[in-house]
């Protein structure tokens, strides 16, 4: 019986409980796993990974997202994603490519050019391998693109604004109002659509689309006329005196931490900086910190429930961590298999223990809190 009533526990215990104000993920564990997969999807081109990446995101915003407006903004993101694969496919049709390739898919009419513009063309033969590499660097960037909005998806912006430092307030708010606008506008176009197809007008063409868009401005101007109201009413901008050495050893420490904290960032994402990609990036995460603590004396605000970083919490955050470290170890043992070459053309392979890494991404479809069901879902279970 006490076995039993152990192994009970233990169960529950890992079960994700239903999300409440209390217990919802902060903003910044969201960002982190995102981040943490976007770093994963930065060193690699295997088309299998990424789509292996897109799958663990789209995953996991299909199991925890709710139904807020910020929400629905996730099926944009991949119609940019897709976009951005579009545009580089077509780029490197018409304005040629440094990859040779023997494989000739089509040949184009070539605009003939002077002699200053050697090394650039318009036109003229389009080989497979070309295509392939232009589809492996497209799709790279589109998995960049869909993790950033799994996050935008996953996370509360306005949760987010609560979590930042004191000295970031400022910075914060600009971020988070620019943030929400996008879903927002996202929404109002999904539900005026949907409004002209009940009322039996088109939803497509020129004419729908302009249509469309003025009442979609007008509630944007309204929702920043409401944003601005309300920041006034809280005394927004007002600030404590501060020495003026504490001010300057704020900017210097500040912004000394940023430039580290950038260039450790390029290190860990290119390919010959990985050595010293990482002091660079812990040194200027330090100094940074400092700064922003020093920083946070002038703000007079107070915070209201804070969010606090539990056990799942670090757990979201983790797996994103465990992800973009194992890929970039992989980078440095393997990289052919994470670089698939195109010259000669050769199909990509799916290298088994970095897909193992990949899959770690999908423990917040586990651990973190399920969001409530809506009132519709409800009121349609028996």
């Amino acid at each position: 019986m006490t076995r039993s009533t152990g192994t009970a526990r233990l169960h529950r215990a890992l079960l994700a409980p239903q999300a409440t104000r209390s217990n919802a993920l902060p903003a910044g564990a969201w960002w982190l796993w995102a981040l943490g997969l976007a770093t994963a999807a930065s060193r690699t081109t295997n088309p299998l990974l990424l789509g292996l990446l897109v799958g663990v995101a789209g995953y996991v915003v299909a199991a925890r997202r709710t139904d807020a407006p910020w929400a629905r903004s996730y099926g944009a993101f991949i119609k940019l994603g897709l976009f951005v694969v579009g545009v580089r496919l077509v780029f490197s049709v018409f304005l040629g490519s440094p990859i040779p390739g023997t494989h000739t898919v089509f040949t184009l009419p070539e605009v003939p050019l002077p002699d200053w513009a050697q090394g650039v063309r318009i036109g003229g033969r389009v080989t497979g391998e070309q295509l392939v590499f232009a589809s492996y660097d497209g799709a790279k960037l589109a998995t960049l693109l869909i993790c950033v909005g799994a996050a935008n998806s996953l996370a509360n912006p306005a949760r987010l604004l609560k979590s930042l430092p004191g000295a970031l307030y400022e910075v914060g708010v600009a971020v988070v109002v620019a943030m929400t606008f996008a879903p927002n506008m996202v929404a109002d176009v999904v539900r005026l659509r949907t409004a002209r197809r009940l009322r039996g007008r088109a939803t497509g063409g020129v004419g729908a689309v302009l249509q469309i868009g003025l009442p979609v401005l007008e509630g944007a101007l309204e929702r920043s006329v409401a944003v601005a109201a309300s920041m006034d009413a809280r005394g927004y901008g007002r600030t404590a005196q501060v020495p003026p050495a504490v001010r300057h050893t704020t900017n210097a420490l500040t912004l000394g931490g940023l430039l580290g904290v950038c260039a450790g960032t390029y290190g860990l994402l290119a390919v010959q900086g990985a050595v010293y990609g990482l002091p660079l990036l812990l040194a200027g995460l330090v100094a940074a910190m400092a700064g922003l603590r020093l920083g946070g004396r002038r703000s007079v605000r107070t915070r209201y429930r804070p969010d606090r970083w539990g056990v799942r919490a670090w757990l979201v955050a983790g797996s994103g961590a465990v992800v973009a470290a194992a890929m970039i170890w992989a980078a440095s043992v393997d990289p052919a298999a994470l670089r698939p070459g195109v010259v000669p053309l050769i199909a990509p392979v799916l290298p088994l223990w970095p897909a193992a890494a990949v899959l770690a991404g999908l423990l917040p479809a586990v651990v973190a809190p399920v969001p409530p069901p809506n009132s519709r879902t409800s009121k349609e279970q028996p």
